[in-house]
Formats: structure tokens, sequence, C-alpha cells
């Protein structure tokens, strides 16, 4: 199952739209707002607060400031 190439999402078989460029670059996208954030606009999934790969990236970028990963939510036993 790929992932989406703006948003980081997966992309469940016989969804989502795939764009192929002229060089060969397949791009695939979960939804046309990310297809229109990425090709139309010029924007990167990683700079926009609602992507799951900005989450990722926001955690990174803390990892590196403070050297210690994120305390993870405990689950809880019900």
């Amino acid at each position: 199952m790929p992932n989406c190439s703006f948003c980081d999402s997966p992309v469940m078989k016989g969804t989502g739209l795939i764009f192929v460029k002229k060089d060969g670059t397949i791009y695939n996208f979960c939804s046309s707002k990310c297809k229109k954030g990425a090709l139309g606009l010029g924007r990167e999934g990683r700079r926009q607060k609602w992507t799951p790969a900005a989450r990722k990236f926001q955690e990174m970028e803390a990892v590196k400031k403070t050297g210690q990963k994120p305390a993870k939510a405990e689950a809880k036993n019900a």
C-alpha cells in the first residue's frame, strides 16, 4: 500500500489519484485536496498542520532540540 506523496497517509488500493510526470516520477495522492496542495499550489506536506507528515516532522524537530524522545501516552487497560 503506497503512502500519499503529500500528507504521508496510506492510500488504500482502488482509491486515490496517481500522477505521473513526463520524467517518469510517480506521485500517489489520497485526495484531490492533497493533489491541489502539492501540484497546484506548490506546498510541502510537512509544513501543513493538518497532515500526519507535519506531526512526524514536528516530533523530529523537538527531538533535535531537546535530545529526548517525546513521552507517549500510556495505554489504558479497560
